[in-house]
């Protein structure tokens, strides 16, 4: 499995600390890269990770923060609703996230097709939006429609015409089978309630050749100020991407 790994450090919490792990995997290819080649077989390959069974466990002794459902060992945590959407816009975000340092790691080309899953407030968004270009495209998905509402009102006042908000639920992103190049979910994917059915329906959505980058702030270190079940380590994000048909 290729796991391109970079880490991202907030500007005012010391150099040498990385606040967040900005993982990017890729699918496997269905085809060669010859337009004109006949088309080769899925490869097949046995997951690192082996698929759990059952694919969730619920245990009484766990986190107040999280569900109490845990996935490959990693407790599930609680869905931000709609409510904390201000949070989403907090001036501190752009220091402690650096989308400056985001985007240019996932290479991103004019005209590209993009998934921001669980987009929220379009925070990201719009900056996808520009990364792309006008022939580009950006999917802002999210579960709860009151987030997308606020974020269809963010990319009028910018004036931002190429994101698409898209109403997805807990097992799919309902994006274009074969037609995304880039998925990209920042501090969302330890929400998710179904990972690996979610992570399945992303995998479809995908293009040959494309990827997938989860950003998210380091479990590894405890001194990163956000609660324990909204962190993930990296070794955690490569258990779970193996299990699905990435490289």
């Amino acid at each position: 499995m290729r796991l391109d790994v970079c880490s991202i450090r907030p500007r005012s919490y010391g150099a040498w600390r990385a606040w967040l792990v900005c993982a990017l995997v890729h699918v496997v290819l269905a085809g060669t890269s010859g337009a004109e080649s006949p088309a080769a077989p899925l490869p097949v390959s046995t997951p690192a990770t082996a698929i759990p069974s059952p694919l969730y466990q619920w245990r009484q002794d766990h986190d107040t923060n999280g569900l109490g459902k845990f996935f490959l060992g990693r407790e599930i945590a609680q869905v931000m609703g709609h409510q904390g959407a201000d949070w989403l816009e907090r001036p501190e975000r752009e220091a402690e996230e650096r989308p400056d340092l985001v985007l240019p790691a996932l290479r991103l080309n004019p005209g590209d097709s993009v998934a921001d899953i669980g987009a929220g407030t379009g925070y990201f968004s719009w900056r996808l939006a520009k990364a792309v270009g006008p022939q580009g495209a950006v999917y802002a998905v999210d579960i709860q429609q009151e987030m997308l509402d606020a974020l269809a009102r963010k990319m009028a006042e910018r004036g931002v015409t190429n994101v698409k908000p898209v109403l997805g639920s807990e097992t799919d992103p309902k994006l274009p089978a074969g037609g995304v190049d880039l998925v990209i979910m920042v501090d969302v994917y330890h929400e998710f309630s179904r990972p690996y059915e979610m992570m399945q329906a992303i995998c479809a959505a995908l293009k040959p050749q494309g990827r997938v980058a989860f950003v998210e702030y380091r479990a590894e270190d405890p001194n990163v100020p956000i609660k324990q079940v909204h962190k993930m380590t990296e070794a955690q994000v490569r258990r779970e991407a193996e299990i699905h048909p990435l490289e």
